[in-house]
């Protein structure tokens, strides 16, 4: 009787095991039973996704875990669905901690872990097959009874993200289902395949997220670096869309564009990863090609970034329905088939990563252990970052490098007591990623870029680094780590408060002082003055406020402030100066509060609009009002004190809109251009400037006589795909007040050379002769903008028009030239000079 009934629990035991799976599938909803169509038949929206997972995780905790790992700036949730087996999942941060523990080296690797496996969809709002091929994936293995499936499970946790950019997923999504009609429209022509701008690639600050993995300027980056390093994956695949006439692209890319940082092995891996995406295409007669498009050579983006990380990062890029169904050279391209593409590669990625999954970890482990000894064998021990008086943009980089993992350490040497320094040692495992980070090579193995060719980080923050090839002295033990600086306690009673403008906190407080309502003004000359802490000197820029121009109330508004920026201000005691300028006199000049006009929409470079939009609110506190250039005619000019001109085409402002902008800034108005903008004001005789034609400057490349095959690279050579140039300031000039040094690095990626102006006084920066900091320019151009001017500015009327060949705002990080276009917000007018047909409207005497 005791046997028979071991015999019934047994078989009980044995039953409720085998019919759990299938219990389990027949729980789980399909897509379609959740979304209430099949997928393919609408785009679903990130909201929908985000439910989905939900469910999933709900239905089926144990194979399966749910996390909302950030939030975009619309507040959508950046979500992530972990899958394995149950063993895995049970023991789920335990294998974490061994598996990142075996990568430093604290343990011995343990082939029995499962392989780290990153699925990542749709960077790019408007490349939705990826997400939605997500939903099929996940459903898929979570239901699947398929052995392999279980084998996958078994031998993988797989991260799942599916969105990496919901805001611009939605933006896309909203378009393409409003279009959708009873029966799909293939017609390229119709509106749906047409998106308006700034279409639904970008995020919601209009920023390419998949050039963010580097300068993580935004939420969604900063949300999915956290996570990549949490897990650190083994492979990484990074699913996107391309051009509807094209078939379905897989890495390798272009051999000979890779980055250097990047070990062969990482591409014989990524080869034989190829080999299953070819099996599974071949099977179905599908489309693809490899090694004839795209690059992995900028680290800032989704496949290459985890290739200076011991990770194999994988591109896919499947031809694009932008809609339901669209005609192309292959035929009629329907989203469903698009998603399918998708889910292919993405359980082709898991076939071949479990296959290899031995050698995928045991590459890692080696990558870094060869990482180690490489910086052990380079003669540079590591980079010294030389601080100057603004910490704030010092501590932004410091902040940036450590979300990277990258140990900086600070320098105890009372030499340098003045300024701050820290050292970046290379014996890290880092090393390639800083190598990578802080490079200055400006030729390559080959010269044509499908992105940018320069993103060095010191350079972009402006601040002052150089190779060391010893440890210095005076080296803290403990890494540096951000600390939150308590304000100084602000005294009552003053003349004045003074604040430095050389932080870059500076504008920001300023920019909440004026929407208050105090009375601000700005020192045009250097002065000193008596304070509370003895006579202190103080640079040109130096923003002033005086007691006596204040309204009641006005001191407990500032020292709120104060203590909320964390910045000190210096308590002047005496309008009377030893030196320099009182402060009654009118060389202190009046600043107001900014109403700000940005150029936004159709015609314009929705990238640089967005990241002008960005950076003024985040570095001036300003939010621009946006119009587009179609309703400038209709616009009430009088209400904004600034107009900016991103880059763009303003061929369609006619004769009267041209007359409504000379006769704003004739009354008085300041207009800061960039790129394409400055050419079109100096064409139209507002901007008192000559600019080399591009015609003539391609023309220096000779392609005479050229082979056909010679094509791509030559016009490789007449561009400037991103380079980044050292430019010299006047220092003494308002527009570069607060910035440290003459030097200031400037991102390139436009063929415009501007020539210095014969008027005196115009020029605020220039290009410094023979100064190619970083990144790939043909000698010849590099040549022609040596020299050239960089950023002029002259009185039209009672106006000013500021103008700049480059972005200064380039992705959202360079925070060095970014000075230049807040200086224009407060200063302005804070220059007098006439231009060639206006005198200006200098101070009566």
């Amino acid at each position: 009787m005791k046997k028979l009934t071991i015999l019934a629990a047994s078989l009980a035991t044995f039953c409720s095991l085998s019919l759990q799976p299938n219990a389990l599938a027949a729980s789980l909803p399909t897509p379609a039973q959740s979304l209430g169509f099949e997928l393919g038949q609408w785009h679903v929206r990130h909201d929908q996704i985000e439910q989905y997972f939900r469910e999933l995780a709900v239905k089926a905790p144990e194979l399966s875990k749910f996390e909302v790992i950030g939030r975009t700036h619309e507040q959508r949730p950046l979500v992530q669905l972990t899958i394995s087996s149950a063993a895995n999942m049970a023991k789920l941060e335990q294998i974490r901690e061994q598996h990142l523990a075996g990568i430093s080296g604290k343990s011995q690797n343990d082939a029995d872990l499962p392989l780290v496996i990153w699925l990542g969809y749709s960077i790019h709002g408007n490349e939705p097959s990826g997400a939605n091929a997500a939903v099929k994936l996940a459903h898929y293995l979570l239901s699947s009874e398929d052995a392999e499936v279980k084998n996958w499970l078994d031998n993988a946790i797989i991260l799942i993200q599916p969105s990496l950019n919901p805001d611009g997923h939605d933006r896309f999504a909203v378009w393409a289902n409003m279009h959708q009609g009873t029966s799909p429209v293939a017609d390229p022509q119709h509106r749906e395949h047409v998106e308006p701008w700034p279409n639904g690639r970008p995020n919601h600050y209009w920023f390419d997220l998949n050039r963010d993995w580097l300068p993580l300027q935004h939420p969604e980056s900063q949300a999915r670096i956290k996570q990549f390093h949490h897990w650190m994956p083994q492979v990484l695949g990074d699913f996107h869309e391309m051009g509807t006439n094209s078939s379905y692209f897989f890495q390798p890319g272009i051999p000979s564009r890779n980055n250097p940082m990047t070990p062969d092995e990482n591409y014989q891996l990524t080869a034989l990863l190829a080999g299953h995406h070819a099996k599974a295409f071949d099977e179905q007669g599908k489309l693809y090609y490899t090694e004839e498009s795209f690059d992995d050579f900028y680290v800032g983006k989704g496949s290459t970034y985890p290739d200076v990380h011991g990770a194999v990062g994988i591109l896919f890029e499947q031809a694009s329905s932008r809609g339901h169904l669209q005609d192309s050279i292959n035929g009629p391209l329907s989203f469903l088939s698009t998603i399918d593409n998708q889910f292919t590669t993405s359980l082709s990625t898991l076939r071949g990563a479990v296959e290899n999954k031995q050698r995928l970890q045991k590459w890692q482990q080696q990558f870094f252990r060869d990482s180690l000894q490489l910086a052990k064998d380079d003669p540079v021990q590591g980079y010294l970052l030389q601080g100057d008086a603004d910490q704030s943009r010092l501590t932004a980089l410091l902040q940036l490098l450590s979300k990277h993992q990258i140990e900086v350490y600070p320098v105890n040497n009372d030499e340098a007591a003045s300024t701050q320094q820290f050292f970046v040692p290379l014996q890290q495992r880092q090393y390639r990623l800083i190598k990578a980070a802080f490079s200055t090579a400006t030729n390559f193995r080959d010269n044509t870029f499908y992105d940018v060719s320069a993103w060095t980080l010191p350079h972009a923050f402006n601040i002052e680094y150089s190779e060391s090839r010893k440890i210095p002295a005076g080296l803290s033990k403990q890494p540096w780590q951000a600390e939150s600086l308590a304000a100084a306690e602000l005294t009552a009673g003053a003349y004045a408060y003074a604040l430095r403008w050389t932080d870059q906190q500076a504008p920001l407080l300023l920019q909440k002082l004026l929407q208050q309502g105090l009375k601000v003004r700005a020192a045009s000359k250097a002065f000193s003055a008596k304070t509370s802490n003895g006579v202190q000197l103080f640079a040109a820029g130096t923003m002033l406020i005086p007691a006596g121009l204040q309204t009641e109330g006005w001191f407990e508004l500032l020292k709120q402030a104060q203590q909320q920026s964390g910045l000190r201000l210096e308590a002047v005691t005496s309008g009377l100066t030893p030196m320099g300028q009182d402060l009654g006199s009118n060389n202190m000049l009046p600043v107001n509060l900014p109403k700000v006009l940005l150029m936004a929409g159709p015609g314009i470079n929705s990238t640089e609009a967005g990241e002008l939009w960005f950076n003024l609110e985040r570095l001036a506190g300003v939010s621009p009002t946006m119009a587009e250039p179609a309703r400038f005619g209709r616009l009430d000019l009088s209400t904004y004190t600034h107009l900016v001109l991103p880059d763009g085409s303003y061929q369609s402002f006619k004769d009267a809109e041209l007359a409504q902008l000379k006769a704003w800034v004739d009354a008085g108005g300041v207009l800061w251009a960039q790129k394409s903008a400055v050419s079109w004001l100096a064409e139209k005789g507002l901007l008192q400037v000559k600019l080399k034609p591009v015609s003539d400057l391609k023309a220096l490349i000779r392609i005479e006589d050229a082979r056909y095959a010679d094509k791509e690279q030559l016009a490789g050579q007449q561009r400037i795909a991103g380079a980044i140039f050292q430019t010299e300031l006047d220092l003494s000039h308002p527009l570069s007040f607060g910035l440290p040094r003459a030097e200031l690095p400037v991102f390139k990626n436009a063929l415009m050379v501007m020539q210095v102006p014969e008027q005196s006084f115009v020029t605020v920066a220039r290009y410094r002769k023979g100064k190619q900091l970083a990144g790939f320019a043909a000698p010849e151009l590099v040549e022609q903008i040596s020299q050239s001017a960089a950023l002029v500015a002259h009185n039209y009327g009672k106006g000013r028009i500021i103008a700049m060949t480059d972005n200064p705002v380039f992705r959202g990080y360079f925070n060095g030239s970014s000075r230049l276009l807040v200086n224009a917000l407060y200063l302005g007018k804070a220059f007098d000079v006439g231009s060639e047909d206006n005198e200006g409207d200098a101070h009566s005497h």
